[in-house]
């Protein structure tokens, strides 16, 4: 009984609408999901001093899941009604379908679309924070390794932070996108044929991507950022590198 009623709870919020546009159980979740960030920001540097590494591996965690629901919003944005007209009377209405007329719901009105975005993937959102949290340790490790290995000097503090993003982005970001695919697809189901068409298929381009994005975000992490934020200020960065892994790792499942 208590499944079927959940079931039928979620179904009903994964088929409303937010002014027409924004599906209403994902910018719950992302509303939650936010909530808890600002929380943990507030006494970061509290936590950080007793327990390091697991406050390291619960932020990893919150912004994790944040960057796959802000991924499974923008899918579920794009695959919205692109027509509909409510009736202004309730608050809560059944969106009427017209091919000749687009009219989006009044302003602060939710919608009942019979085309419903597609459905809030809690287990999606469970395997990005799972990832997020076991591989915080080897990023902590990782990041006081650098520390200890190309100490920064007040003399030429540039050199060692250059030394650093070098070895970083050669070693560390090859290995960490293989755990990343190699993380999701056994954790959706997948065996070795999945695990090799997922690394043929989007790997190099997604390593790519990295080298675009990554090596001014590390200068500027490692140039300016105290060592107890390195790893939260890569994962608030990393949101949105997040978010277009989600989108790359479901797009080349689908």
């Amino acid at each position: 009984m208590f499944t079927v009623a959940r079931r039928r709870i979620l179904d009903g919020l994964n088929r409303r609408y937010i002014y027409g546009r924004l599906p209403l159980l994902h910018t719950i979740i992302f509303l939650i999901e936010m909530a808890a960030a600002m929380r943990l920001a507030a006494k970061f540097n509290s936590y950080y001093a007793e327990k390091p590494v697991l406050t390291t591996m619960v932020t990893n965690a919150i912004l994790g899941g944040i960057a796959d629901t802000t991924a499974q919003l923008i899918t579920a944005f794009r695959s919205r009604p692109s027509s509909g007209r409510t009736d202004g009377s309730d608050f809560i209405s059944i969106e009427i379908h017209d091919l000749d007329k687009e009219k989006p719901p009044a302003l602060g009105e939710l919608g009942l679309s019979r085309h419903a975005p597609q459905p809030f993937d809690f287990e999606r959102l469970t395997r990005f924070m799972s990832y997020g949290f076991f591989m915080a340790p080897v990023q902590f490790q990782w990041f006081g390794f650098l520390s200890r290995a190309f100490p920064l000097t007040k003399k030429n503090p540039t050199l060692p932070a250059l030394k650093r993003v070098a070895v970083d982005q050669f070693i560390f970001a090859p290995f960490g996108l293989v755990c990343f695919f190699t993380f999701m697809t056994i954790a959706e189901g997948g065996g070795r044929r999945a695990l090799g068409r997922k690394f043929r298929d989007v790997y190099l381009p997604t390593l790519k991507a990295n080298f675009v994005l990554w090596p001014a975000v590390q200068i500027l992490n490692f140039r300016v950022v105290p060592i107890q934020f390195q790893i939260p200020f890569v994962s608030t960065i990393g949101i949105a590198w997040t978010a277009y892994l989600s989108l790359t790792n479901s797009s080349e499942e689908e």
